[in-house]
Formats: C-alpha cells, sequence, structure tokens
C-alpha cells in the first residue's frame, strides 16, 4: 500500500506540473497589465506563542518585532490549529483542516483531494512572484509546483520586473532543538523567569525557559534584518507585512499539546496607507484585534488580499480583504500521531474558555516520545514524577486524562484548573461541547479512523473523498462510538455493566465502530475487559488489522494464558512493517510497549524484523526504529 502510494505521488506530481506550468505562463500573460497590487511579506518563526514584548511579556526582549506592532496591530488570540509543526503548516498551506485531509498525524503522508491547490499556486497564476526561504514541511504532496523558488536562497529580489511578490522568511532560531543545545550562557536571568504552574521550578527546567526567551531575542534580530532589507529597498509602503510563529513554545505541555498553550502563536499584521482600504475595521497603529484567527484562516485571506475569491473547498475564512467574512465565533484545535505515539484530541475555544475533548483518555499527554525527551525540562519533570516529588498539577502531564477539560483563560492562563465538572460552567461546558461536535461532523474529521484503518478503507482516493463518502464512512456512528467508548466518568476498573453497554459495538459491522469499543474496555480497566473475552478472542482474527492490535492488547492484559500468547503473536506480526505498512506497525509496537514486561517474550523475535523501509521518506522511516530500540532496551 506505502509503495503503490508513493508512486501514485510521484505520477500525479509530474502531471499536476506540466498542467499547471502551461496553465501559469497562459495567465501571467493575462495579466501583465494587471491593476496595483500589494506585495506580501511573511516573517514566521518557530516553537514559539506570544512570548513578546509588544504582548506584554515582560521578560520578552523583541525590539523590532514590537516595532513592527506599533505601525501595525496584533490579534490577541491566533491559534494555530495543531500544536505541532508539519500539520500546522499543512493547515495553512491548504486552507483546510487537516482533520479532513487525514493530515493531522505528524508526517502523514497523505494525497489531496483531486483539483485542490496549495494557495501559493493561486496567486502564480495572477502573476505574483512566490519565494519560500526555506522550509515547507507538509503533509501533502505539491500539486504541481507551488513556488517560483523554495530555497535558503530564494528571495523576492529576484522577481521579474514589475512583479508583485509574496516571499517566505522562516526562523527556526527558536525552534525546539535550539532552547536545548548547550554549553549556553544565558543572556536572560533565570531567576526572574516565569514557571508555569504544571512545570516543576527547577534549575533545569528555569534554564530551558531563560534560553528559550534567549532564542526570541535572537529570533526578533534576524527578522529584524527582514524588515531592514525591506526599507533599504523603499518597499514598506506597499508591502503587507504578516509576522506568526508556527505554534507554541518547544517546550513540553506547549508544543503537541492542544491547550492554548500549544496553539496560541503571536499574530502582527502590518498594512500600509496605501491599502487602507484592506485594513479590517479594527486596524489601528499600536491596537489590538479581538478577531478570533486561525492557520486555517491564512489562506483564503491571502487570495482574498489580492482579490482572488477563496475556493469553496477552503474551509477557513478569510479575515482581510475583498472577501473578507464576518468574524468567528469559535476556534479548533487537534491533535494525532505524534512522531511515533497515537493520541486523538478534539480542542476548540470561544477566546475565553478552552473545552477538550481526550478520545484516548487512557493515554496520559506525556507519552514516551523521543525528540520530545531530549530537552532536559521533559527528562527531569518525568524523573520527578517517578519519584513523587511533584504536586497534583505538575504531575498530571503523565497521568491517564479526563475525557473533558474546561479551562477559563481570564481566571487561569496555564490552564490547570478544569472545570468541566462544576456545575458553575456547565453551560459553557455544554455550549462548547456541541460546538466542537458539529465542527467534527462538518468538516468529515476522518481522525476517528485508526491511522492504518484509514489507509486500508480508502484505496486509491485520499483521505478526503474517504471522509465524504458516507457509505463507507458513517461518521455519525462512529463518532458516537467514540464517545460511548470515552464517556466522562468511563475510566477506571469498569464492571460486567460497563461491558454489555460496548458489546454492540463489538459487534458492529463497520470496523471503527468494533475498534473504538475495544478502546472503552481498555478505558474501562480490567472488569468491563474480562467480562467481554470471548469477543475479544475473536477480534483477534478481524478484518482490520487495527482492530487486531487493539484486541491483542487487551487479551494479553486481561486474557488467560492461551490468550495472552495468541494476543502476542497477533502484535508480533502487526509489528512487521513489511506485511501489514508503518501504521499498522507502529500501533502494534506501541501496544508491545506499553505492556511492558507482560511482552518481554517476543522480545528477542522483535529485533529481527526490519526496522526500516526504503521505500519511506527519512523524516518516518525512524519511527519504527525508535519503538523498537525503545522496547528492547527497556526489556
Amino acid at each position: 500500500m506505502t509503495r503503490r502510494l508513493l508512486l501514485t505521488w510521484q505520477l500525479c506530481g509530474v502531471l499536476a506540473t506540466v498542467c499547471l506550468g502551461v496553465c501559469d505562463r497562459t495567465v501571467r500573460a493575462i495579466d501583465a497589465a494587471a491593476p496595483d497590487r500589494p506585495n506580501i511579506v511573511w516573517l514566521t518563526s518557530e516553537d514559539n506563542g506570544p512570548h513578546m514584548g509588544c504582548y506584554g511579556d515582560a521578560q520578552a526582549v523583541t525590539p523590532n518585532l514590537d516595532a513592527l506592532a506599533r505601525q501595525g496591530i496584533i490579534f490577541s488570540r491566533c491559534w494555530s490549529n495543531a500544536p505541532v509543526c508539519a500539520p500546522a503548516r499543512t493547515t495553512i498551506i491548504t486552507g483546510m483542516y487537516p482533520t479532513s485531509l487525514g493530515a493531522e498525524h505528524m508526517r502523514s503522508m497523505v494525497p489531496l483531494p483531486p483539483g485542490v491547490k496549495l494557495f501559493p499556486q493561486y496567486l502564480r497564476e495572477i502573476g505574483y512572484y512566490c519565494t519560500n526561504n526555506r522550509k515547507e514541511d507538509y503533509n501533502v504532496p505539491k500539486p504541481g509546483k507551488v513556488w517560483d523558488v523554495s530555497s535558503g536562497r530564494a528571495h523576492w529580489k529576484h522577481r521579474p520586473d514589475g512583479a508583485p511578490f509574496f516571499a517566505v522568511f522562516n526562523s527556526t532560531i527558536s525552534h525546539e532543538s535550539k532552547l536545548r543545545m548547550r554549553p549556553h550562557t544565558l543572556v536572560h536571568d533565570p531567576s526572574k523567569i516565569h514557571v508555569p504552574a504544571y512545570h516543576p521550578d527547577t534549575p533545569e527546567v528555569r534554564h530551558d525557559w531563560a534560553q528559550y526567551y534567549d532564542k526570541i531575542t535572537e529570533m526578533d534580530a534576524a527578522l529584524g534584518k527582514r524588515l531592514k532589507e525591506l526599507e533599504r529597498a523603499g518597499r514598506m509602503d506597499d508591502t503587507i507585512i504578516f509576522y506568526f510563529g508556527d505554534h507554541g513554545s518547544g517546550m513540553p505541555r506547549s508544543k503537541r499539546c492542544p491547550y492554548n498553550s500549544g496553539l496560541q502563536v503571536p499574530l502582527i499584521l502590518y498594512i500600509p496607507p496605501k491599502f487602507a482600504h484592506l485594513r479590517p475595521a479594527d486596524y489601528k497603529e499600536g491596537g489590538v484585534s479581538r478577531r478570533l484567527v486561525s492557520f486555517v484562516d491564512l489562506a483564503p485571506t491571502m487570495l482574498s488580499l489580492c482579490g482572488i475569491e477563496p475556493p469553496e473547498t477552503m474551509q477557513g475564512k478569510a479575515f482581510l480583504g475583498k472577501f473578507a467574512a464576518p468574524p468567528r465565533k469559535y476556534l479548533f484545535g487537534y491533535r494525532g500521531r505524534m512522531d511515533e505515539r497515537y493520541d486523538l484530541i478534539r480542542t476548540v475555544t470561544d477566546g475565553r474558555f478552552v473545552y477538550v475533548r481526550n478520545f484516548m483518555p487512557h493515554k496520559p499527554l506525556g507519552q514516551y516520545i523521543d525528540y520530545m525527551f531530549q530537552t532536559p525540562t521533559t527528562k527531569v519533570w518525568y524523573e520527578r514524577f517517578q519519584r513523587g516529588e511533584l504536586n497534583d498539577v505538575q504531575s498530571r502531564f503523565w497521568q491517564k486524562k479526563p475525557a473533558e477539560e474546561l479551562y477559563d483563560l481570564d481566571a487561569d492562563p496555564d490552564e490547570t484548573r478544569n472545570l468541566a465538572s462544576d456545575p458553575k460552567f456547565a453551560e459553557v461546558r455544554s455550549r462548547l461541547s456541541r460546538v466542537l461536535r458539529a465542527w467534527m461532523l462538518e468538516v468529515r474529521d476522518v481522525g476517528l479512523l485508526p491511522e492504518g484503518e484509514m489507509h486500508a478503507r480508502r484505496g486509491e482516493s485520499s483521505p478526503y473523498e474517504l471522509g465524504h463518502d458516507r457509505a463507507n464512512y458513517p461518521l455519525e456512528r462512529i463518532l458516537r462510538a467514540a464517545e460511548i467508548a470515552t464517556a466522562p466518568g468511563a475510566a477506571g476498573d469498569g464492571d460486567a455493566h460497563d461491558a454489555d453497554l460496548l458489546l454492540p459495538l463489538l459487534e458492529d459491522s463497520d470496523a471503527a465502530v468494533r475498534y473504538w469499543g475495544l478502546v472503552g474496555l481498555e478505558v474501562r480497566g480490567a472488569g468491563a475487559a474480562k467480562s467481554a473475552q470471548r469477543t475479544i478472542r475473536a477480534l483477534l482474527e478481524d478484518s482490520s488489522w487495527s482492530v487486531r492490535v487493539a484486541a491483542a492488547k487487551l487479551a494479553v492484559m486481561h486474557g488467560g494464558e492461551s490468550d495472552r500468547a495468541a494476543g502476542l503473536a497477533c502484535l508480533l506480526e502487526g509489528a512487521d512493517q513489511s506485511k501489514h505498512g508503518l501504521f499498522v506497525a507502529i500501533a502494534a509496537l506501541n501496544a508491545i510497549d506499553e505492556l511492558g514486561s507482560r511482552a518481554a517474550s517476543i522480545v528477542p523475535k522483535l529485533k529481527q524484523l526490519p526496522r526500516t523501509d526504503p521505500n519511506l521518506p527519512r523524516r518516518i522511516n525512524g519511527y519504527v526504529p525508535r519503538l523498537l530500540d525503545r522496547i528492547t532496551n527497556r526489556m
């Protein structure tokens, strides 16, 4: 399946490049005498939230971007939609929610639906010179030529005479990997740093936060040079400038976590007087916009600024320009697979309250992700948890999650006081829960399918097309199964009655519903799972390998000796990516890792499995080796 998918991408890319190239030359010729259009520059940075002077952070030293904010406006609540780079950038470039594209997982490898373009392609069609310096990192293949130049040499100054330009300059200085590089001589005083309530207050944590602020200052200086280039070239008067980060800070419990701490980014907008007619109604130099915006809105906004009506396929809403839409009432976030670890979280905010729905409450936020554990804060935080040295708030990152969470950002900006069960906030919780559910149904969220099942079920079509095939993807029924399986209060050592609630799901004709029934048994614990052993045993032979893996884990956890042997054999076969594909292998290896010593007997055979697939991209080819190393080193 993976090899067929890669060959399909390559063929589609060649054909799209040829077709779009012909179209591009035609449109450019037609648009030679196009009316005056704004130049647009994006200044972007990685892994940083609104920790900036213009956002009121007293520790931040960001003079260049603060100066830009004084000439323009800042948006007080902008969300990246995803709390990690590849899904967030996929949201930006498509103007669509990756949950509808099947692209919410880190490095997802999913094809786009036919006819969908990435937004710079629309700009190039009307004569814009589009450059990207230099990060792409999308979860979808490019449908033809997207950028005129995308490299470290890309620059608007190389454009043809008279051509308007759209240029992206991305800074990696504040990336997660940079805040943990040692040695580093601190500039910011760690004793003055605010340590969030969820982190332990240790020298290592303070050093990481102080180094993060140092990197924010370095990033500001680097982007300040890009602003100087525009000034020296006399382009400030005809160039609209955006600055934004790509998701929350690289610190653990920001990056990868769809709370406000992982989703809120700074967004500064400068529109020169020449293009005042494109400014929003609340634009005031040095002002603050309370409008809710998110990354899914950037693509349609870019088209609207350039006079292009956004296509109906774009799920974002323009907040500037000719085709600006009414303000949003809500923003949405999501978490899927983070590198080698699976999770499923959906989030919504109205600007003040953040509601979180955890569809895998039995998995902690702090699952072992190799890349995250390279940060000193992560290591010391986990070590202290193991030693029992943390308070309740600091411990939650390492524990099972509640099914629902609700936070008041006005009263609790660190998001540590869960109000989901507080009667005073019942109306807020209910309202946001309904809004979130309606959004999942509206965009046809395919994330409710296990990743391996999604690829097996879609065949040669895209996940987006699968999501809109109601016969092949009965979303309403699957979502209801997920809600029953992970209902608030379900976690614990459930009894036979709990299993009775799930038996209809386990016997459903749809594999995804059966999968969620098994998840429900795991969430409830030993009592419920043991009463359903006969059904679990039968599901070890299910037609779906995603169901088999979920059943096998339960068989090993709660079954008798023969059940455990059969479950381990099933997991061992599933872990062989050469047989059932990468995503089944990742799921099986996660299950084996979580079983710990109960799976020790199959470790010698695990060492004999293929570690990589030569047909897979380098970045995702490390997931299976990481899991295998983790398992074999622990047992």
